[in-house]
């Protein structure tokens, strides 16, 4: 893991990234500003549970792509989980917090993830684990309003204009950032790659 200094406000952003986009750069990038972040750890999963892994690129790859998208000295890309030999976040957080005593963490997820939130393990224990940063992506603008982990958490949620206190609230406790958006996405840049392999581009 990232070395961290007791006191700091870190932002947790995990994903497969396959491959990373300038929308994930975006959601990292708005974070640290809402957020007053002093670090976010960009957390590349070996694998994800809800995903098919027949594309899934390999680890190392994943990586160097995300140090290339995110240049930022505060962003810190890891593959930690890889050592732990979790693939479930509810358990890397479990492990994160036991060995970083001291470190107010924050989770950070794009919205679009926040839909399909209730289908991942554990995703009650997830909430009242860290306080949760939702960042807006086009298209899942009123997830924060459907999805059921916001109903089921609406007298946690925190206003937007009081983002930056996130990361000193006890869990469970989440808001919503609004901001830029960017309309990239994993899905139809391997789509474009795989068609690129087919008709090659003159």
């Amino acid at each position: 893991m990232p070395h961290v200094e007791k006191g700091m406000a870190v932002g947790l952003f995990g994903g497969s990234f396959n491959p990373p986009h300038e929308g994930h750069a975006l959601v990292a990038e708005t974070a640290l500003r809402r957020l007053g972040l002093d670090q976010l750890w960009w957390m590349v999963t070996p694998g994800n549970p809800l995903k098919s892994h027949r594309e899934l690129a390999p680890l190392a790859e994943r990586i160097r792509w995300s140090e290339a998208i995110a240049p930022d000295p505060r962003i810190k890309v890891t593959a930690f989980e890889k050592r732990l030999g979790q693939n479930y976040t509810a358990k890397t957080l479990e492990r994160v917090r036991a060995l970083n005593r001291g470190i107010r963490f924050v989770w950070v997820m794009g919205a679009d993830n926040l839909a399909t939130f209730h289908h991942w393990q554990n995703w009650r224990k997830i909430a009242t684990t860290f306080p949760i940063a939702v960042v807006d992506r086009p298209g899942s603008t009123l997830a924060y309003l459907s999805s059921r982990m916001a109903k089921t958490f609406d007298h946690a949620r925190v206003d937007e204009e009081h983002a930056r206190s996130l990361p000193g609230r006890p869990a469970p406790a989440w808001t919503f950032i609004h901001g830029p958006r960017s309309a990239a996405s994993s899905t139809a840049l391997r789509r474009r790659a795989a068609m690129e392999k087919v008709i090659p581009q003159k």
